[in-house]
């Protein structure tokens, strides 16, 4: 059965190649399922029908027959029970596997996306400036040992890592950390991860000729 993954049908320049439907677009590919992209218009996110699939007006949900998952999160794990080459079946490298994801989740983007938030102000010194230069330096000291945060191979938790890391500003604060730079460049540069960012532009480019007439 194909996937179904919602996503906007149209976002303002700034957030294009970040709208987090990208993560599941980058999940499919890697896992070769097949999936179709639907749409809701963006200025009917809180709308009762998009509600009824995610309640806090957000994407992405997922609609896998029956069911219909919200958070990306929580839409990446059941994609991992579909496929081993997302999430590994043996018990070891399974649990190694969802300690990192939820460490991504928890660990890493509670910490990222205030930092980023505050930062678009522009303020002398932001408050959570050591709060992040603590994490990263930690991820980094893990990732001096090792190429893949589980399972001695790529997983869900790099792809979620990834994609947390590659916003802009922070990627640009990597720079201190040499590990944790190689990381992100390597998981990047993963064909499906350049397929997934490219079609989701793509989505948005067309949506944009589709508003012009």
């Amino acid at each position: 059965m194909t996937l179904a993954i919602w996503t906007y049908d149209w976002v303002p320049p700034p957030p294009r190649g970040h709208v987090r439907d990208i993560r599941l677009r980058w999940a499919c590919e890697e896992a070769g399922l097949p999936y179709t992209i639907r749409a809701v218009r963006f200025e009917d996110r809180t709308e009762p029908d998009h509600l009824s699939r995610q309640p806090f007006a957000q994407v992405p949900a997922l609609q896998d027959g029956e069911v219909t998952l919200f958070e990306s999160g929580a839409c990446l794990l059941h994609l991992g029970e579909k496929s081993e080459t997302l999430m590994p079946k043996d018990a070891k490298p399974r649990a190694e596997t969802l300690e990192w994801v939820i460490a991504g989740l928890n660990s890493m983007e509670m910490v990222t996306v205030p930092w980023w938030f505050i930062g678009l102000s522009k303020p002398a010194e932001n408050p959570l400036e050591g709060w992040l230069q603590s994490r990263l330096s930690r991820l980094d000291s893990v990732l001096v040992q090792r190429d893949h945060l589980a399972a001695g191979r790529f997983t869900l938790a790099d792809l979620l890592m990834a994609d947390i890391l590659r916003v802009p500003s922070l990627r640009a604060a990597l720079g201190p950390y040499p590990a944790l730079t190689a990381y992100t460049d390597r998981i990047l540069a993963r064909p499906a991860f350049l397929k997934a960012r490219q079609d989701q532009l793509d989505h948005f480019a067309a949506a944009d000729a589709a508003r012009a007439k």
